[in-house]
């Protein structure tokens, strides 16, 4: 087609966006500021109205939340053949673990600690959305979370400042590529910035309070991997940061952002974050719009508080028309990167939609990648793999609820097509071996918490019968069975945005099933659905075998079927720790020492720091996860004692496969600053290498650790390595490793 504009190369942006905007009146710059709705997936409570005039008034600059080639083409035509100045819209949408072939739950994904395949999930996310008209995801969220009660944890990578960087990394990169003009690609934005993951009590939308040393070191360095990974834009997040919140906070959008880490993309807001100011207490709409476009947001999501006050505040005096240009600016440079000033209909193929979208391919990797995020907690006397014979028992709520398999915040998933646990169980298995199935129990007694619970679609049935009836009915099934397998935990939409919890253990009237069926004295295999850690401490004391299945996406009944029995070696790692109690919490690997530390193993001991009722220790630690197979550590050993600034140690470590599975390991690296100027972790994540092995088979893992792995923030926030004695430490997990001491000199 004949491209709307002339754009040549990247080098003649800044002469065709500065000749643009000399054509663009105060209220077209004002409308590229504008992001609005159309509703199609529910992401917030407000629905944006009179789209289609404000997009020929030129008061429009973005939407999210159409979808398909023909509705985005529909809406682009409005812009470039009936606004005055025919600018093209940006079109977003939250794909956040997929688009329409679902992956796992974020934080699944990063249980596989597989970079290669999370930023291919991100690759086959892109390619769908863009063929469905998209050009820009609202992701990757690299929130740092160290509280399970949040429910937004299930979006994240984790509580690991290291971890959680390499994956935004592969996100940015898979989302992205080499060309966002591609037709291929998405643009990211990061989210949330800043320390969303840390609201306080784990309620979402609430403050968040720490310290710049804490920020820096260990919540900020995921945005920064991602921004340096190049991610196109950023979004606000909801909490305020020193006091201010995010959305008006200048020192975090400016002076971070911008001056320290070079950000040259644009900032948009969280839904309706703007006109949430006024509730945070910061004054009117139009104030807080001020404030917001002053701090250095550029898009408004939703709210249109800056569609509706800025030009006051431009004659008032509250902004100025630089400040109103650096915003359009930015949108537009974005929208030129993307390609859509050559051809605004780029993403717009009808026949690459029907090609690319839950082709088998795609449907293949999901699979692949909902079995790798699976962890195993738990395995006594190898009970699992199931063998493929039989009569097998699949009890619970979760068992026949295709809608709960894609997981939390997949706006775009095709519920109605997706297979239930029990459908993709029999699909895989067919008459190997005979399910037999009983819901068991309801998801929760309490009716109306039930339906919070299960909110867009995802419904359970309820059985309003009495709870003996229906446990009489499941255990009578289960008498049938060789094995029961437990479908267990908490729906999809218990986690999520707007989803924390207070008890974050598997729900009483489930547990009362569980134990029900573990007085047959039949084996019993718990399958895990959640969203979170949860509080598993009786769970781990009675049930003989635990996996942990998140929540898997489209292919989650398929996938799960092929670590039952035996086709693919369960090989995710905990990127959260699991804590004993929720009153344990926050609980995470990488603590800082007190003064009066309880001696590692211990439990009680007065004035030291500890609890009367329950051990400091974790019920499952930061990287924890068992295999059908068993790996055995040879000595780890370091080439030198010293490692010399500019240069590199050398740690190295053989791992052999002991079992007889073919299996693979995550192994990790870990360090210590034993000497600092100021207080250090007493473990951080530093490495790791994630490698397959056939039954005795072996291999020599090398890490390199070099000055810049041994830098941390200061008091006066330098990214510095000081001299002095290190521990480095190698093992499966965060708790079970070998520890060896090198010095930096």
């Amino acid at each position: 087609m004949t491209p709307v504009f002339a754009q040549q190369g990247s080098g003649d942006m800044d002469n065709f966006i500065k000749e643009l905007m000399g054509k663009m009146t105060i209220d077209e710059k004002i409308g590229q500021l504008n992001l609005v709705t159309a509703g199609e997936a529910v992401t917030g409570s407000v629905v944006s109205t009179d789209v289609e005039a404000k997009i020929k008034e030129g008061k429009i600059g973005g939407i999210f939340s159409m979808t398909t080639p023909q509705r985005v083409r529909a809406a682009q035509e409005l812009a470039v053949n009936h606004s005055r100045l025919k600018i093209p819209i940006i079109f977003g949408m939250d794909v956040i673990h997929g688009y329409k072939t679902i992956f796992p739950i974020p934080l699944g994904l990063a249980a596989s600690w597989d970079m290669g395949l999370i930023q291919e999930t991100a690759r086959i996310a892109a390619a769908e959305a863009s063929a469905d008209g998209l050009n820009w995801t609202f992701s990757p969220m690299v929130d740092i979370s160290r509280d399970p009660r949040w429910g937004r944890i299930s979006e994240g990578s984790g509580e690991d400042t290291y971890l959680g960087s390499r994956i935004a990394e592969a996100m940015v990169r898979g989302y992205q590529g080499d060309d966002l003009a591609a037709a291929h690609t998405l643009m990211a934005c990061v989210k949330h910035f800043a320390l969303y993951g840390a609201a306080e009590a784990g309620r979402d939308y609430n403050t968040t309070d720490m310290s710049l040393h804490r920020m820096y070191n260990e919540y900020l360095p995921p945005y920064k991997a991602a921004i340096d990974a190049g991610a196109g834009s950023v979004m606000t997040s909801f909490n305020d940061i020193n006091g201010v919140p995010a959305t008006a906070n200048k020192w975090l959008m400016t002076d971070v952002l911008r001056k320290q880490w070079g950000f040259d993309g644009f900032v948009v807001t969280d839904y309706t974050a703007v006109n949430e100011l006024i509730d945070h207490g910061l004054g009117d709409l139009q104030d807080v719009s001020a404030l917001s476009l002053k701090a250095g947001v550029e898009m408004d999501m939703v709210g249109e508080g800056f569609l509706t006050t800025l030009k006051k505040s431009l004659e008032e005096g509250k902004v100025s028309e630089a400040d109103i240009d650096r915003a359009c600016r930015l949108v537009l440079e974005a929208k030129y990167k993307l390609g859509l000033f050559e051809d605004p209909f780029r993403y717009c193929d009808e026949e690459r939609a029907k090609q690319v979208i839950l082709n088998p391919a795609h449907l293949a990797k999901a699979r692949e990648a909902a079995g790798k995020s699976f962890v195993l907690l738990k395995n006594d006397q190898q009970l699992l793999p199931l063998k493929k014979q039989g009569t097998v028992a699949l009890i619970g709520p979760l068992a026949n609820t295709g809608t709960n398999m894609p997981g939390t915040w997949s706006v775009s998933a095709d519920l109605a097509n997706t297979p239930s646990l029990l459908e993709g169980m029999q699909a895989v298995l067919g008459n190997q071996v005979k399910i037999i199935h009983h819901l068991g129990s309801n998801l929760l007694d309490d009716t109306a918490y039930q339906e919070r619970a299960t909110m867009f679609g995802r419904t359970i049935p309820r059985d309003e019968r009495p709870e003996a009836d229906i446990l009489a009915e499941a255990l009578e099934t289960a008498k049938q069975a060789d094995v029961i397998v437990a479908t267990l935990g908490e729906s999809s939409e218990m986690s999520g945005e707007s989803s924390s919890r207070t008890d974050i253990g598997i729900p009483a009237v489930q547990q009362r099933l569980l134990a029900a069926l573990l007085k047959t004295g039949k084996p019993v295999v718990l399958v895990l659905f959640a969203g979170r850690p949860l509080t598993l401490t009786w769970e781990n004391e009675h049930v003989p075998a635990i996996l942990n299945v998140w929540f898997g996406g489209t292919e989650t009944g398929k996938a799960v079927a092929d670590v039952l029995f035996g086709d693919v070696n369960p090989s995710g790692k905990l990127p959260a720790t699991f804590p004993q109690h929720v009153g344990q919490v926050p609980l995470y690997y990488s603590h800082k020492n007190t003064g009066r530390p309880l001696a590692e193993g211990q439990w009680f001991q007065k004035f030291r720091s500890n609890y009367l009722d329950v051990s400091n220790e974790p019920l499952y630690p930061f990287g924890y996860g068992l295999s059908y197979t068993t790996f055995t550590y040879g000595e780890v050993t370091l080439n030198a004692t010293e490692l010399q600034r500019g240069g590199k140690l050398q740690v190295s470590v053989g791992v052999t496969n002991t079992g007889n599975y073919a299996g693979e390991e995550v192994v990790q690296l870990y360090i210590r600053d034993l000497v600092g100027s100021v207080t250090r972790p007493v473990k951080e994540l530093k490495g790791f290498r994630k490698l397959r092995l056939e039954p005795g088979q072996s291999q020599q893992i090398v890490f390199d650790l070099t000055e810049e792995d041994l830098k941390f923030y200061n008091t006066e926030l330098e990214h510095v390595a000081e001299p002095g004695e290190f521990a480095v430490f190698v093992g499966t997990n965060s708790r079970d490793v070998q520890e060896k001491h090198f010095s930096l000199r």
